[in-house]
């Protein structure tokens, strides 16, 4: 007779919860549900991190940065996906990036198909180095409800909740937050059955780790990103200046929809959600000047020669966005620990991946690999 599957409680239903979820739900071993306060399927909020993403597949981290092979190790699933079931989700794409200052050698990006360095003459004359290469782009509210779906599909569960302490999933998983009758179901003529504590907890709640009673990361913060959606369909490769000197990062990602998010901005512990309309002209004229090609030349205000201008885009504009990455001081918080169950001697283990930043779309399947494996070794020594 086979074992009972060990229960799994998620908490977190970014990209980077529900890869995770996937990930230990596809094992066949383990019975996981994933516990949030906010779905995919639901309106934008500024709760929700993986909502306002651009998305691109790049690698922020050095070559000898642990995080590199975990963004390399993603990218090569993403690839997979975007030529399969997931075709839909993702935007094959040739990738420019340019840099103020002179590129590290190697560059993080070499593993990507088509790679080569930019020439002098190929490179705008506001930067000093770049490279091109070819990439995927992600329709993030697309490929969010595709990774829900797949992880239904494996037999996973999806609750809604708000978790104030860690020690509630502890001592009684997910019973608390189960459809009436469900709970009903545990009470017998012998009286209630006291729910037992999961075999363990997962935690990528993001910027939410900052408060969540029990985790309560005090190295937690946003970095505000502010976007501009537009739609210009015939844009079909993607462009980025960076100036991280300056905190200025100017890029352009289009999706497979037709839409293209401009941004952006890097604004460490900036809590406003609001888009500032300053924020937005500035974004706007930016994107312009490093890729005039988003309005058709025979739409330019002054005739096809002129440079365009912000007006000139405006009737592209869908929405201004703004969210906030979850950062950390110290970085990515990916490591095993674990947690009393109350009332008792008893400790279940509990799994940390969050921290990621604007890396979460880039290093989801990498971190959710490694999660799996804290996972399988905790409970393996516990049993």
């Amino acid at each position: 007779m086979a074992s009972e599957k060990k229960e799994v409680v998620v908490l977190g239903a970014g990209v980077i919860g529900l890869t995770t979820a996937l990930k230990i739900q596809e094992t066949g071993r383990y019975k996981v549900s994933i516990l949030a306060e906010v779905l995919p399927t639901d309106p934008k909020t500024i709760k929700y991190a993986s909502q306002w993403a651009g998305a691109h597949h790049v690698s922020f981290a050095k070559v000898d940065d642990p995080r590199h092979a975990l963004d390399k190790e993603t990218f090569a699933e993403m690839w997979e996906l975007s030529k399969s079931e997931a075709e839909g989700c993702f935007m094959q794409l040739e990738q420019a990036e340019y840099f103020t200052n002179q590129r590290e050698s190697p560059s993080p990006l070499e593993h990507m198909p088509e790679f080569r360095s930019l020439s002098p003459n190929e490179i705008p004359v506001e930067a000093v180095s770049g490279e091109v290469f070819n990439t995927i782009t992600i329709d993030v509210p697309s490929y969010l409800n595709y990774l829900l779906a797949r992880f239904l599909s494996k037999g996973g569960r999806i609750l809604r909740g708000s978790v104030q302490h860690i020690a509630q999933i502890a001592e009684s998983g997910v019973h608390a937050f189960l459809p009436a009758p469900e709970r009903q179901s545990d009470f017998t003529k012998a009286g209630f059955v006291r729910p037992a504590p999961p075999a363990a907890i997962v935690v990528c709640v993001g910027l939410g780790a900052r408060y969540l009673g029990g985790v309560e990361d005090a190295d937690v913060y946003p970095i505000r990103g502010q976007t501009v959606l537009v739609q210009a369909p015939w844009i079909k490769h993607g462009k980025t200046l960076s100036d991280l000197d300056a905190m200025m990062w100017t890029y352009m990602i289009p999706r497979r929809t037709g839409l293209v998010i401009l941004g952006g901005t890097l604004e460490p512990d900036d809590w406003n959600a609001t888009p500032r309309a300053e924020t937005t002209r500035s974004i706007l004229e930016r994107a312009l000047k490093l890729s005039p090609e988003l309005v058709p030349p025979h739409l330019r205000s002054a005739g096809a020669d002129a440079a365009p201008t912000v007006e000139d885009i405006l009737p592209f504009v869908v929405e201004e966005g703004c969210g906030f990455r979850p950062g950390r001081k110290g970085g990515l918080r990916l490591e095993a620990g674990n947690v009393k169950v109350p009332l008792t001697d008893k400790t279940i283990p509990v799994v940390y991946n969050y921290g990621h930043a604007g890396s979460g779309y880039i290093a989801s399947f990498g971190s959710a690999r490694v999660a799996l494996e804290l996972l399988e070794t905790a409970l393996g020594s516990k049993h």
